[in-house]
C-alpha cells in the first residue's frame, strides 16, 4: 500500500463523523444531574436569564420540544419570553398561552401583524427583565445543562458580557450530527463567518446599549448584534464554553438543513460586515466567500509603507530564481525591497541570479552574506537589522507566489493595529495543503492545520476558504510590523535555530495581545525544506529533540490549550477530527500501518 493511500484512508476514517460523534457523545456528555444540582446550590451568583424565542408558524410538536427543553433546565432562575409573530396557525397562540398558564416564568406577546424575526425578537427583549438574554429559535433544543454552564462560568467571572457555546444539528428524529467545535473569540474569523451563532447569551444592558436587533437585517440579525456588542466590551469579557449546549434543528426550509433556503440571509450578512467596517472607520472591500455564509474582507492599504522581503538562501539557484520571479510578476505594489541573506553559497550560478535581480530592482535588491552553520533564526534576525521597511516579510527561498496582489492583501491586514503575524495558504507541489495556519499541541508542539487535504477542500467549517485567526503561522511566508518583530526580540536564535522559531515568535505576539491570522485567499506553492533537507541524521534529530523540549518547557500547558482550536478536537492529526479515546485508538492502528510500509 502506498503512503498516500494510507494517508487518505486514515483521513477518511478519522473524520468519519457518524462513527466518532456517536462515541464522543457517550464518552463526553455524561451529565451527573445530582452533582450539577449540588453545584447550583453552591453558586453565590444566580442571575436571572431571559430566554427570548420569536415564534412563527412552527410545527406544534417541534415547538413543544423546544419549550420542553427550557423547562428541563437544571438551573431554574430563568424566564421564557415567547413572541408569536402573527402565525397563521391559531394553535400556536393557544399553545403559548397554555404554557404561560402552567409556569409563571413563561411570558408571551401575540403580535397582530408579522414583523419578521428582528421585530419579534425585540419585542421579546422588551418583555424580559433578566440580567442576561439568551437567544433561541423556535424549533431548536437546549441541552439540560445549558443554563447551568452559563451561570457556572459567570460564578468564576461575573464581569463577562458575552458567552457562547459549541453546537450541533438535530433532525426531527432527534438524531444528532455535524458538531461545531468553535474557537475562542477570534475577531477576524468572526468577520469571515458568524461562527458564534448558537448558544448565545449577552448581558441585557449591552443589548439595550446597541439598540437590540436592527430592522432590515433579517437572517443575519444575530450576526449584527454580536459584532455591535463586541465593540462595546473587550475580548476578556467574551467567553466561549467548549461544550455542545445547543441543538440546531434540521427541518425543511431551515438554513441548518439547506443553506440556500434563505439566500437573503447571506446578502444581509455581507451588509452586516460592511456596516461594521464603516462603523469602525475601516476602508475595506467585502466579497462573498466560496461557501454560503462566508465572506472575505480585504483591507485597503493606508499610505505607502515600505515592505522588506527577507529570503535566507544557500545554493539552489533555480529555486531562488523561481521564488524571485514569482514575487516580481505577482506584485503590483512597488514600495518593497528584497533582502537575500546568503548562508555561504559558493555557486557562480547564484552570483548570476543576484546580478540579474540587482539589475532589475536596483537599490531595492540587497545581498547580505552570513557564512555560519545553518541557523534560520539568526539569518532572519541579521537581515532585519538591514531592513528599511516598516513591514517585514519572512520568506523561504522555495516559495512560489500564486496570487496576484498578494503583498497588498497581506499588508492590508498587517496594518491593522490588532494584528501580529499574517500568514498565507501554502500548497505542496501536488496542490494538497501544506500550511493553512498552525495549531498548537499537535504532534507535541504544533502542526499545520488541514495538512494534506485537497486544494478543493473547504476545511473544517470553511476554515480553508476564509481569513481565520490561528495561534501561529509559518515563517515560510509571514508578514509582520518591524516594530512588533523587534519588540519580541525576533526569532530565538539561541534555543530555536531551526524548528519552531516561528511558532515561538507567534506565541510571543499573542502574549502582547495581538492576533495572528492566515489569509486563505493568498496562495503559494511551498517546495518544503528543499534547501535545508530533511531531519534524517543523528545530529539533526538531536537538535530537533532539544527544540521540542525547549518549547514544552517554555510554553508548558499553553501548547495544549490553543484558543483558536478546541479541546474537543484531536491533537493526533491536523484534520480537525473529534477528540476521544476511540480516535486515539484509530490513530495508533493507522500508525502501525505506516510502520509496515
Amino acid at each position: 500500500m502506498m503512503i498516500r493511500e494510507v494517508i487518505n484512508k486514515f483521513k477518511k476514517y478519522i473524520l468519519n463523523e457518524k462513527v466518532y460523534f456517536k462515541e464522543w457523545i457517550k464518552e463526553k456528555e455524561n451529565i451527573d444531574i445530582g452533582f450539577l444540582k449540588a453545584q447550583i446550590d453552591l453558586f453565590s451568583y444566580k442571575p436571572k436569564i431571559s430566554i427570548v424565542i420569536p415564534v412563527y408558524n412552527v410545527d406544534i410538536n417541534i415547538l413543544d420540544d423546544c419549550i420542553s427543553s427550557v423547562l428541563k433546565q437544571l438551573y431554574d432562575n430563568w424566564e421564557l419570553c415567547l413572541v408569536d409573530d402573527a402565525s397563521p396557525n391559531p394553535q400556536i397562540r393557544e399553545k403559548i398561552i397554555k404554557y404561560s398558564e402552567t409556569d409563571k416564568r413563561i411570558k408571551y406577546k401575540i403580535r397582530r401583524e408579522n414583523g419578521h424575526i428582528s421585530k419579534a425578537t425585540n419585542d421579546g427583549i422588551k418583555l424580559s427583565n433578566g440580567e442576561f438574554i439568551a437567544f433561541m429559535d423556535n424549533d431548536d433544543l437546549l441541552s439540560p445543562n445549558a443554563l447551568y454552564e452559563i451561570v457556572n462560568v459567570l460564578n468564576r467571572n461575573e464581569d463577562l458580557d458575552i458567552i457562547y457555546s459549541d453546537e450541533d444539528k438535530i433532525d426531527t428524529k432527534n438524531k444528532r450530527s455535524k458538531p461545531f467545535f468553535k474557537p475562542d473569540w477570534s475577531p477576524d474569523t468572526i468577520l469571515s463567518q458568524n461562527y458564534v451563532c448558537h448558544f448565545l447569551v449577552i448581558r441585557k444592558t449591552l443589548v439595550e446599549m446597541v439598540g437590540g436587533f436592527e430592522i432590515g437585517l433579517d437572517g443575519a440579525q444575530d450576526y449584527d448584534l454580536v459584532l455591535k456588542c463586541s465593540e462595546k466590551t473587550n475580548a476578556s469579557k467574551i467567553f466561549h464554553i467548549s461544550k455542545i449546549l445547543y441543538h440546531w434543528r434540521k427541518v425543511e426550509g431551515s438554513t441548518s438543513q439547506n443553506p440556500k433556503a434563505k439566500g437573503y440571509a447571506f446578502d444581509a450578512g455581507k451588509k452586516v460586515i460592511e456596516n461594521t467596517l464603516v462603523r469602525r472607520g475601516k476602508e475595506a472591500n467585502v466579497n462573498m466567500g466560496a461557501s454560503l455564509g462566508t465572506y472575505i474582507v480585504e483591507y485597503n492599504i493606508t499610505g505607502l509603507p515600505r515592505v522588506s522581503i527577507i529570503i535566507p538562501t544557500k545554493e539552489h539557484a533555480s529555486d531562488l530564481d523561481q521564488c524571485l520571479h514569482s514575487i516580481i510578476t505577482k506584485t503590483d505594489y512597488e514600495n518593497y525591497e528584497i533582502i537575500i541573506i546568503d548562508n555561504g553559497s559558493k555557486s557562480n550560478e547564484l552570483v548570476a541570479i543576484y546580478e540579474k535581480y540587482s539589475g532589475m530592482l536596483k537599490e531595492r535588491f540587497k545581498v547580505i552574506n552570513l557564512d555560519i552553520p545553518f541557523n534560520y533564526s539568526k539569518l532572519n534576525n541579521t537581515a532585519v537589522n538591514h531592513a528599511t521597511g516598516e513591514f517585514l516579510v519572512l520568506m523561504n527561498n522555495d516559495i512560489e507566489i500564486l496570487t496576484p496582489n498578494w503583498l497588498e492583501l497581506m499588508l492590508g491586514y498587517a496594518q491593522q493595529s490588532h494584528i501580529g503575524a499574517v500568514g498565507i495558504k501554502l500548497y505542496y507541489p501536488d496542490e494538497s495543503i501544506q500550511h493553512a495556519g498552525v495549531v498548537l499541541g499537535i504532534g507535541g508542539v504544533a502542526g499545520h492545520s488541514h495538512k494534506h487535504l485537497s486544494k478543493k477542500d473547504h476545511g473544517y467549517f470553511n476554515r480553508l476558504i476564509i481569513p481565520s485567526n490561528y495561534s501561529a503561522v509559518t515563517a515560510a511566508c509571514l508578514m509582520v510590523k518591524k516594530e512588533d518583530y523587534l519588540s519580541v526580540d525576533g526569532l530565538d536564535e539561541i534555543n530555536l535555530p531551526v524548528a519552531f522559531n516561528d511558532v515561538d515568535f507567534c506565541i510571543k505576539l499573542l502574549e502582547k495581545g495581538l492576533y495572528n491570522i492566515c489569509l486563505s485567499q493568498v496562495e503559494a506553492i511551498h517546495y518544503e525544506s528543499k534547501s535545508r533537507g530533511k531531519e534524517n541524521n543523528p545530529e539533526k534529530q538531536q537538535r530537533f529533540s532539544s527544540e521540542v523540549e525547549f518549547m514544552k518547557k517554555k510554553w508548558g500547558d499553553a501548547l495544549y490549550h490553543d484558543k483558536y482550536y478546541n479541546p474537543n478536537l484531536s491533537l493526533y492529526n491536523e484534520w480537525f477530527g473529534i477528540n476521544g479515546s476511540i480516535v486515539g485508538r484509530a490513530y495508533y492502528e493507522f500508525t502501525s500501518m505506516f510502520k509496515k510500509i
